[in-house]
């Protein structure tokens, strides 16, 4: 990447694409945060330069530099994206961090976190605008949609799929095979041994219904 970015959110997952974009000789040229608080503080040696929505810092993007949006909070995250393509037309870029594994057989879409030591192995499809935490695992042949989050630890086995704005938990285990509904939300450590329904809270194990 030789652009600069622009990172979108100065909270805990701000300071995770700071490093990962820092470990990859990526400049990031400030923070955009619309907790007025936070301007003109520094993160490291990087200033929270104003609001998401500052025009005199979007028209920079796509022109000199990228936009990474890090917010946990999918709402937020999915308006900022939306924002970003129907008024500058472009996309955010991925941060992948140096000791994660992607294999250059998987299909990884934009936008998204991949953060220290995960592992995204062959055939595995993960969409765009997904957080994937620390030591996560997305098994071979599995599938991850769009604005989905997995928690550090996670393990998504081989087959297994994870509809669209689903939350995984950390240290959760979805078995081979199993569907995980749009929007449903695993908690953490939860053993899920068959299908979770759209919208549907699960936990233990093996995971019920809550």
């Amino acid at each position: 990447m030789e652009n600069p970015v622009l990172i979108f959110g100065a909270g805990n997952l701000g300071k995770i694409a700071l490093d990962i974009f820092n470990r990859n000789n990526v400049v990031v040229y400030g923070f955009l945060d619309d907790d007025k608080k936070l301007h003109n503080t520094e993160i490291g040696d990087v200033m929270v330069l104003g609001e998401t929505d500052d025009d005199g810092f979007l028209k920079l993007i796509g022109q000199k530099t990228e936009a990474f949006v890090a917010l946990e909070n999918t709402k937020e995250r999915k308006k900022l994206v939306e924002m970003l393509i129907s008024r500058r037309k472009t996309m955010p870029v991925n941060a992948v961090h140096n000791t994660a594994v992607v294999s250059a057989d998987a299909f990884i879409g934009h936008g998204n976190l991949v953060a220290a030591r995960a592992i995204v192995n062959p055939y595995a499809t993960v969409g765009s605008h997904c957080i994937i935490n620390a030591s996560a695992v997305v098994d071979i042949n599995a599938s991850v949609g769009d604005y989905v989050q997995i928690g550090a630890g996670a393990i998504i086995n081989s087959e297994a799929v994870v509809e669209e704005g689903a939350f995984i938990g950390s240290g959760a285990v979805i078995i081979s095979g199993v569907t995980i509904g749009k929007n449903a939300r695993v908690g953490a450590g939860s053993v899920v041994i068959e299908n979770v329904a759209d919208g549907t809270t699960v936990f233990g194990n093996p995971a019920k219904k809550i």
